[in-house]
């Protein structure tokens, strides 16, 4: 939210200014979390709507992904209401198989052509993902391993054990946050995985300093990749 920085895109117009200049700094997608009127998160179809539109009129033909976390709506079901009445689709939704319901709201995604991306953040997550039967059917894997960069890279070892061990071979994506934002891009990069960063994981640059918007979190992970000689 603004009390946290102010440069923190809220409006749709916002948002699609931020789309905008992240993707001149090289964003491949656009990760959105849609809110309201009042700023505070939402999975209303008016809201979402009004966010896509923006979004898509600013950076046509790149594909834009919402979150649908279940600090949005905590009840399951409604959650599973909301995301029924969306009006207008994104390109792909964002879903933690830890959280309750997470099966069923990937199915209904799914079912309406929106791309599935699996979050997994600890071992019942990556579990209840398996054992869903959908990885067919997901557009990939986005792990966000939990702790320092130390338990984080174990963690993410054994999420990766999981997946492995089932043979699951989506794209993968690793996602940090806070101090373990910029070690976990690093790793990505190694590993050849997507990255993803902006200022729902993380407000500071490499050095520490403030990032006065997304696309200087954006530019800076592009230097990282482009020093790497990777892609």
């Amino acid at each position: 939210m603004r009390a946290e920085h102010q440069g923190i895109p809220v409006t749709p117009e916002e948002q699609a200014l931020a789309a905008t200049e992240s993707v001149a700094a090289g964003a491949g997608a656009i990760h959105v979390h849609v809110r309201a009127a009042d700023g505070n998160e939402s999975l209303a179809a008016t809201d979402v709507a009004g966010a896509l539109t923006a979004i898509r009129a600013a950076v046509p033909g790149i594909p834009i992904g919402v979150s649908t976390g279940a600090w949005i709506i905590r009840d399951s079901d409604a959650r599973l209401r909301a995301v029924t009445e969306w009006t207008l689709l994104p390109d792909f939704a964002s879903v933690n198989f830890h959280e309750a319901g997470s099966k069923p709201l990937a199915e209904l995604l799914r079912t309406r052509g929106v791309g599935v991306e699996a979050g997994l953040s600890n071992a019942r997550g990556a579990e209840l993902f398996v054992d869903s039967g959908l990885a067919g059917r997901c557009l990939r894997v986005m792990f966000e391993p939990q702790g320092d960069a130390d338990a984080a890279l174990r963690a993410l070892a054994q999420l990766e054990a999981t997946l492995d061990g089932a043979g699951i071979k989506l794209p993968r994506l690793l996602h940090g946050t806070g101090p373990t934002v910029w070690p976990l891009v690093d790793e990505a990069i190694a590993r050849g995985y997507d990255i993803r960063v902006g200022f729902e994981d993380t407000l500071t640059l490499p050095d520490g300093t403030t990032a006065p918007n997304n696309a200087a979190l954006v530019a800076a992970a592009r230097r990282r990749i482009e020093a790497h000689g990777a892609r």
